[in-house]
């Protein structure tokens, strides 16, 4: 399939520059081309910002990057009205948010007010500021990082807001032999490596594997596996509260994207296996431990080993 390769060129791009990351670069690509957006939460070096400006470089698109801090103002985010004398009249003048690819980072450094300032951009794909609506360019995607270790000076993102996110990943420390490339590839600095990397498709591209992937086949046993596993999540004594609708309906779609970049025009069980860590465990309000990513995590698995999984033949 042709999704499957401009997918891969994307992936093998930024790998240029991520080493020994390929299965959380396409988690990320996958994402991207479903139209959500992604939280990378992991400790302070790990890439969070290098993916981010990777898979920017990757695709002819604008991007952008916010430092969240205590101080930053939602029209810091959005744009605001400023009145010019010349002119006689209030003109906008659009934030940061007007792009393709946002990095946020250090999300959850800023107030409740400001992070609640990209709700309606992430959700609706548009900016509403004194009565006027404007709409976003597609694609919009919206790549969040925060540090799980430090609390000082933090705000935790509200359930409403984890919600908007398609998926949370973590990138992980490398192993030995990664380490020794990271420091060989990285030698001469990062900038040399990351101004070395160029488009390898267009915001247009994206926008068509977006409706590509819409033509992959779900079964319909299929569907009731996902139902079967959101169900599961609204059940358990240690859940206070499931994952809702909107987590069903990005698992379904993940899926499909992931399918694509296999090279299938149809979904297995595997795929959504694959998916359900990283779309469901931050859905997911646990009875204790706010922000327990490790145990949400821990839960979805033990639920996939508890509901059945098709058996049919997809591919029909």
């Amino acid at each position: 399939m042709e999704g499957k390769n401009k997918i891969d060129s994307i992936i093998s791009n930024v790998g240029k520059v991520i080493v020994g990351k390929d299965d959380i670069i396409k988690l990320v690509v996958t994402a991207f081309v479903a139209g959500g957006h992604v939280l990378l939460e992991d400790a302070p070096g790990t890439g969070k910002t290098v993916l981010a400006k990777s898979l920017a470089k990757s695709v002819d698109v604008k991007y952008n990057r916010i430092q969240f801090t205590p101080d930053l103002l939602p029209s810091d985010i959005t744009g605001l009205n400023v009145y010019q004398m010349n002119k006689g009249e209030f003109v906008f003048n659009p934030g940061p948010v007007f792009c393709n690819i946002l990095l946020a980072d250090e999300i959850n450094r800023a107030t409740p007010r400001t992070q609640a300032g990209l709700l309606e951009c992430m959700e609706e794909r548009q900016v509403t500021l004194d009565g006027v609506t404007r709409k976003l360019e597609e694609p919009f995607f919206v790549i969040a990082t925060q540090n799980p270790i430090e609390t000082s000076g933090t705000f935790p993102l509200p359930e409403a807001q984890l919600d908007r996110f398609l998926m949370k990943l973590s990138v992980g420390m490398p192993d030995v032999e990664q380490e020794i490339k990271i420091m060989e590839r990285f030698e001469k600095g990062s900038a040399s490596v990351l101004d070395s990397l160029t488009a390898v498709v267009s915001a247009e591209e994206i926008i068509a594997l977006r409706e590509e992937s819409l033509q992959v086949k779900v079964d319909a046993s299929l569907k009731g596996y996902i139902a079967n596993l959101v169900a599961a999540t609204r059940s358990r004594d240690d859940i206070a509260a499931g994952v809702s609708p909107r987590g069903t309906l990005a698992l379904y779609r993940c899926a499909q994207v992931y399918a694509m970049s296999e090279g299938r025009n149809y979904v297995v069980p595997e795929d959504i296996k694959v998916l359900a860590g990283p779309v469901l465990a931050h859905r997911l309000v646990l009875t204790r431990g706010y922000g327990n990513t490790a145990g949400a995590k821990a839960i979805i698995a033990s639920i996939l080993e508890q509901v059945p999984v098709p058996t049919e033949a997809f591919d029909n």
